[in-house]
C-alpha cells in the first residue's frame, strides 16, 4: 500500500510539472509571438514614417516652387500690362496709328518674330514692305514647308529659316528705297543675294529689276513642361 501511495504522489508531482511545463512553454510561445509581431509593425511603421516624410517634403518643395512661380507671374503680368499699355512702342511710332511704323508693342513683337510657320503671312509682309516704296512686284517664290514644320517644338525652340525669291522692278530710287525698307522692318529680314539688271522702256524711260534671295525666320513658341513625380 505505501508503495501504491508514493507511486500516486510521483504522478502528481510529474503532471504538476508537465503542466509547469507546458504553461512556460505557452507563455514563451505568446512572449514570442507578441515580440515579432511588435516588430514586423514597428519596423511597418518606421517605413510608412519615412515615407509619409518624404511625401511632406516634396509637397513642401512644391509649395515653395508655386509660391516662386507665382511671384515671378505676377511680375510678369505688371511688366507685360506696361509693355502693352505704352502709347509710344519700342520703334518710335505710336501704339494707335496705321502708319509702317506704328502698332501696339505686342503685334510689333509677334510681328518681328511669329510663333508659327506661316509662309503666306510672309508674303503679305514683303508684298506689303514693297508695294509702299512704289514698285512693280514682278514675283515672290518661295517653298512653303507649312506640313513639315507642323510638328510641336520640344525643348528649347530655335529660329527655323523661312527663304524666298522677291522680284521686283521700278526706277532706280524706289528700288534703292525698298531696299532700305527691309532693311528697317521690325521682322528680320536677311538678303543673301541681290542681282540688278537696268533697261530702258519703250518710252525712254530708264527702269531697274532687282531680285532678292532673302530669308526670314519664326521660332516656335515654348510649351511649359508639368511632371508628375512618384514619390517612392
Amino acid at each position: 500500500m505505501a508503495q501504491k501511495h508514493n507511486d500516486q504522489v510521483l504522478s502528481m508531482k510529474r503532471l504538476g510539472v508537465d503542466k509547469a511545463n507546458a504553461r512556460i512553454v505557452a507563455v514563451t510561445a505568446i512572449a514570442a509571438f507578441l515580440s515579432i509581431f511588435f516588430l514586423v509593425g514597428s519596423y511597418t511603421l518606421i517605413g510608412q514614417l519615412r515615407y509619409q516624410n518624404r511625401v511632406i517634403s516634396a509637397k513642401k518643395t512644391a509649395v515653395n516652387q508655386l509660391k516662386t512661380n507665382i511671384g515671378a507671374r505676377d511680375s510678369l503680368v505688371k511688366s507685360y500690362n506696361s509693355f502693352a499699355s505704352a502709347t509710344q512702342n519700342f520703334i518710335g511710332g505710336s501704339s494707335s496709328g496705321g502708319g509702317p511704323q506704328d502698332g501696339s508693342n505686342p503685334v510689333l513683337v509677334l510681328d518681328a518674330l511669329p510663333s508659327t510657320y506661316d509662309f503666306p503671312a510672309l508674303t503679305t509682309t514683303l508684298e506689303k514692305l514693297a508695294s509702299d516704296q512704289h514698285v512693280t512686284i514682278d514675283d515672290i517664290e518661295g517653298s512653303d514647308d507649312s506640313a513639315a514644320q507642323s510638328a510641336p517644338a520640344v525643348g528649347n525652340p530655335q529660329p527655323v529659316e523661312m527663304p524666298f525669291v522677291l522680284k521686283v522692278s521700278g526706277d532706280y530710287n524706289s528700288i534703292l528705297n525698298t531696299v532700305n525698307a527691309f532693311d528697317r522692318s521690325i521682322r528680320p529680314i536677311q538678303f543673301t543675294k541681290l542681282v540688278l539688271t537696268g533697261a530702258t522702256s519703250d518710252s525712254g524711260t530708264p527702269t531697274v529689276s532687282a531680285e532678292m534671295d532673302g530669308s526670314s525666320y519664326y521660332q516656335a513658341a515654348k510649351t511649359l513642361n508639368i511632371k508628375k513625380k512618384v514619390v517612392q
